[in-house]
């Protein structure tokens, strides 16, 4: 089936890696009767460009691949300074758009102007790991998953229609849904507080539970998501607990536990505190607000917030999709620590003064101001976390992994600035300040930015390039 309508956009920061992903998806699609275009957002430098493109190129796809580098990228922002006419909003506009996990979807936003699209990550693949003895869910249980070696066995990898899934609720009613949807209010995660999406500890099985609540018929669906295999998006934080638990495993990047899905159903909700973009799906058709432009990790809670408004909710489709954790290129652990905190934080202060919500944005009155009592929330519980990884590296007689938990020690202790109150409560505040300030500068811009690239998309097109890759025969 031939989709003019719907796109699908990678996101990835690690080209060289990004082919087999597209040739992963592209067949998922060409099996289940779709060709959508596919458009890759690459936010490589220019040298890393020239070494991997080469290998895009040798790709094999049934869809067409456009590709949106740094030159394309560029011309993009050059375009819309000019169109602005004024020098001083310039910057603004390369802080939206600039290489990070927020800007580039800030790119796939505007791209996909006027259509559904549907979203992946440059490590998630077509398919989910399921249970083999798949288990009935509760009353008001959505989805259930667990924690099981990756050598146990007892579960294999099941592929879905995933296009589908999605056109079968984007941009649709309420009314309109498939009658097999559950309606509510929200999803509470068992293993996850609501506003922040922090894990309360390393679960090993979580469920998430529908909380009851009318859901209009009106209402129309703006976001949807599958469900996630592998890693269910744990915490930095968890990733140390669930490696201070296995002392066989050497590498504190890697784990030895994989996240497999027990069952899940689909269910439409009037908020989303789950929403996870590397597995999402958006009706663009009239614009969306942008992703909060800031690396501290948490430019997708904007969505938590805007999904809240009447007559729109969320969806959690009937599939599901797995999650590699592709390492490379990826930040340390502990500066991973660092950053979640920080966000949880933010969170909180934005959620709390909420303003306003509306098509293309969100408005809140939190200034920026970082208390003491703020940061001290934050430094007992790092350093306690800091003198068991010593202790542990103390105890275990392989060398390798105690090298691995010294040097994580370090690091962590470095990155929290080697856990002095005043200096760590100084850092975070002019950081805070800075991100704080460049989100509502950037908020306040885009709806001028949606109107510019909407028309320009329409009439000339923005700049990309159609990857000349090999064509898949079957």
């Amino acid at each position: 089936m031939q989709n003019k309508d719907l796109n699908f956009v990678i996101p990835t920061y690690r080209l060289r890696d990004a082919g087999e992903t597209i040739e992963a998806y592209d067949k998922n699609f060409f099996c289940n009767g779709h060709s959508p275009k596919i458009f890759l957002f690459d936010d490589s430098s220019l040298g890393v460009h020239e070494k991997y493109y080469p290998m895009l190129e040798q790709t094999k796809t049934h869809s067409p691949i456009y590709y949106v580098g740094p030159k394309e990228k560029e011309q993009f922002i050059i375009y819309l300074s000019q169109r602005l006419g004024d020098k001083k909003l310039e910057s603004i506009v390369r802080n939206l758009f600039r290489p990070s996990y927020g800007g580039n979807r800030n790119f796939s936003l505007i791209y996909t102007l006027g259509n559904l699209v549907v979203s992946a990550d440059d490590d998630m693949r077509p398919y989910g790991l399921v249970e083999d003895s798949v288990e009935s869910l509760r009353e008001h249980e959505i989805s259930r998953g667990k924690l099981m070696k990756r050598t146990e066995g007892g579960f294999a990898p099941k592929s879905f229609d995933i296009l589908s899934t999605f056109i079968d609720v984007l941009g649709k009613k309420v009314s309109d849904l498939p009658p097999t949807f559950l309606r509510g209010e929200l999803l509470n995660d068992t293993a996850m507080h609501l506003e922040t999406n922090a894990t309360k500890g390393a679960f090993r099985e979580n469920s998430l539970l529908l909380e009851h609540g009318p859901v209009a018929n009106e209402s129309v669906v703006k976001i949807a998501q599958t469900f996630r295999s592998g890693t269910n998006d744990i915490d930095a934080i968890d990733f140390i607990e669930l490696y201070l638990a296995d002392d066989t495993q050497m590498s504190i990047d890697e784990l030895n536990d994989v996240y497999v899905l027990v069952n899940f159903r689909p269910v439409v909700t009037n908020k989303n505190w789950r929403m996870d973009c590397g597995v999402a799906g958006y009706d663009n058709s009239l614009g969306l607000p942008p992703f909060f432009p800031t690396r501290l990790r948490f430019e997708d809670y904007i969505y938590r917030l805007w999904i809240q408004q009447d007559n729109i909710v969320a969806a959690h489709v009937d599939s599901a999709q797995h999650h590699m954790k592709n390492n490379y290129m990826r930040n340390p652990l502990a500066s991973e620590i660092f950053n979640e905190e920080l966000a949880n934080l933010l969170k909180k202060k934005i959620k709390r003064s909420i303003s306003n919500l509306d098509d293309l944005s969100i408005s809140f009155d939190y200034d920026g101001e970082v208390t003491a009592q703020d940061t001290e929330e934050i430094l007992p519980r790092i350093r306690e976390i800091y003198h068991r990884v010593l202790n542990s590296a103390k105890s275990t007689v392989i060398d390798e992994r105690k090298n691995n938990l010294r040097a994580f020690a370090i690091g962590l202790e470095r990155t929290f600035y080697n856990f002095e109150p005043d200096f760590f409560q100084q850092n975070v505040a002019r950081i805070v300040d800075d991100v704080i300030s460049q989100i509502k500068s950037s908020i306040e811009l885009w709806p001028a930015l949606v109107e510019i690239c909407y028309l320009q998309k329409h009439r000339k097109g923005l700049p990309q390039t159609l990857v000349k890759n090999v064509k898949a025969l079957h």
